[in-house]
């Protein structure tokens, strides 16, 4: 079993609330999740700050079981500095073909 942290989209068209969740990998979008660690709004409030809530000893929890997350997901997880920036496997590429010229 495939165990992803993902966002479940809800709000209505064009004001978009996600809910950060731990969830079989095979299920849809918006299927009951496994639990919920936190929320995000992509909005920006008047600040023009971006909320999010984020319980982060599940998170960490999550992570070491071996919760693999979605790409949105990790770039939060790296603002938060639950995770270390991962370097993509293109960017290795682009850098040797870089080294080569």
């Amino acid at each position: 079993m495939v165990v992803r942290i993902r966002l479940a989209r809800h709000g209505r068209r064009n004001l978009p609330f996600y809910q950060i969740v731990v969830s079989n990998a095979r299920t849809g979008r918006n299927s009951k999740p496994i639990e919920k660690i936190g929320s995000y709004n992509p909005i920006p409030d008047k600040d023009g700050n971006k909320l999010i809530n984020l319980n982060f000893e599940r998170a960490k929890y999550w992570l070491t079981v071996g919760a693999q997350p979605s790409e949105p997901v990790e770039k939060l997880l790296v603002k938060a500095d639950l995770m270390p920036q991962a370097p993509k496997p293109w960017m290795e590429t682009a850098a040797k073909k870089f080294k080569e010229l």
